[in-house]
């Protein structure tokens, strides 16, 4: 056990150290993001007037937009860009003959980035909370252990996931084009462009059947209040599913795929 939490120690610090050496392209990635945060919530809150939207006020939308704006940066992994990079110039080879288990190796790879990427959005929230005091001063959020569990399982889900779409790159030479088809669902099932709430009832039906609202989506609505009691149970018991089931399929596709990988490089 000793060892094994001596490798985690030094893998996590060399790449949060490599995050700190590319802390500019971290930064360019927190501005994109910030534009929703700021856009969104202008959007909504001029379409809502005095009045609600789908339960929503003024107010509620723009805490919601906050919200997701600083968890997404925790629980929102990309690195399948990174492995199917390396698996197509063959540099996934060293992963084979490391003296530790691929997925926790690359698990500890992305918290260190998530880690880094939640710290550089901090200057950015504080200016957020000045700008949107006033719609701000009497938000209430769920800091509760509901919330911190969403939280954790979101991220779980986002990188188990994801894990399991970079092994498509074993069986092809060129996987990134499928990778960018995960964005078209993700922005419309997770919540990014706006609350899953609003959306028809067939249509919030048919979120049970993707991952992507239990990723940011789940957590973001725990902490503003609109999933709380049972449902938050309920909701959290889901990412637990898809953690396993993608966990499991991704075991399924790396055993395969190592019959088909055949580390040449491009």
């Amino acid at each position: 056990m000793t060892t094994t939490l001596r490798k985690w120690k030094a893998v996590f610090g060399i790449f949060f150290q490599d995050g700190l050496a590319y802390r500019a392209s971290g930064l360019i990635w927190v501005v994109t993001d910030l534009i929703t945060a700021v856009t969104m919530p202008l959007v909504w809150a001029a379409a809502s007037g005095t009045g609600t939207i789908g339960g929503f006020a003024a107010a509620d939308f723009v805490l919601y937009y906050v919200a997701f704006f600083v968890i997404g940066s925790f629980v929102t992994s990309h690195i399948m860009w990174e492995l199917s990079m390396e698996i197509k110039e063959s540099q996934f080879t060293v992963y084979l003959l490391r003296p530790m288990s691929f997925y926790g190796y690359t698990f500890l790879r992305n918290l260190s980035w998530r880690i880094l990427r939640t710290t550089y959005t901090l200057p950015f929230l504080a200016v957020l909370l000045i700008g949107y005091r006033s719609y701000l001063a009497s938000a209430q959020v769920n800091f509760g252990w509901e919330f911190w569990a969403a939280l954790v399982c979101g991220h779980l889900v986002s990188i188990t996931f994801v894990l399991m779409m970079s092994m498509l790159a074993l069986f092809t030479e060129e996987a990134q084009s499928i990778f960018e088809l995960y964005y078209v669902p993700h922005m419309f099932l997770s919540g990014y462009l706006f609350p899953i709430s609003l959306l028809p009832e067939w249509a919030q039906k048919v979120t049970n059947f993707f991952p992507f609202y239990y990723t940011t989506g789940a957590p973001t609505e725990i902490l503003v209040g609109r999933v709380a009691g049972s449902d938050a149970l309920r909701v959290i018991g889901i990412q637990l599913i898809w953690i396993v089931g993608a966990f499991l399929a991704a075991q399924v596709l790396w055993k395969r795929g190592l019959r088909h990988y055949s580390g040449v490089g491009m």
